[in-house]
């Protein structure tokens, strides 16, 4: 699966002071960017209450929140990085907090695509230093560099 990467999507220097805001601000940027349908930021809320997406990294812990694959028009992914990191519920256990710094939303439309693509980022959380340059870019076309080999 080819994954477009779109510089439109990718946020450097967030400042939310919650997961449900930065939630809503991906999601609603893929929709005014035309990848998911309107029903998606709610999916996204709603899907992050019942299964949460934080990991823990070696690094910098992350988030993979998505929504089903029918709210999507075309796949790609939202990034973002946060300056302060912000408690995301762990996916292995709903009862952890954790501190997250980079939100990676999937929207995926291939139905198992999701699959895929959260295999390319268990490599990205498993490269700390890699998560560390992330959340040190100064530009979003250098966390685009640093993301392309591990995405494509």
């Amino acid at each position: 699966m080819k994954l477009n990467l779109d510089e439109k999507l990718v946020f450097i220097n967030l400042d939310f002071e919650n997961k449900e805001d930065i939630l809503n601000f991906l999601s609603t940027k893929l929709l005014e960017n035309d990848y998911v349908k309107p029903g998606y930021p709610q999916a996204i809320i709603d899907r992050e209450e019942l299964y949460p997406t934080g990991l823990p990294s070696l690094g910098v812990n992350i988030a993979i929140p998505h929504a089903d694959n029918d709210l999507v028009f075309k796949t790609t992914i939202a990034i973002g990085v946060l300056k302060d990191s912000v408690e995301f519920c762990s996916m292995e256990n709903r009862e952890k907090k954790l501190n997250v710094q980079i939100v990676i939303m999937l929207a995926i439309k291939e139905p198992h695509g999701q699959i895929e693509m959260l295999q390319k980022v268990v490599s990205i959380i498993q490269n700390d230093k890699l998560t560390k340059e992330i959340t040190e870019s100064k530009d979003k076309n250098e966390v685009l560099s640093a993301l392309e080999p591990y995405l494509n």
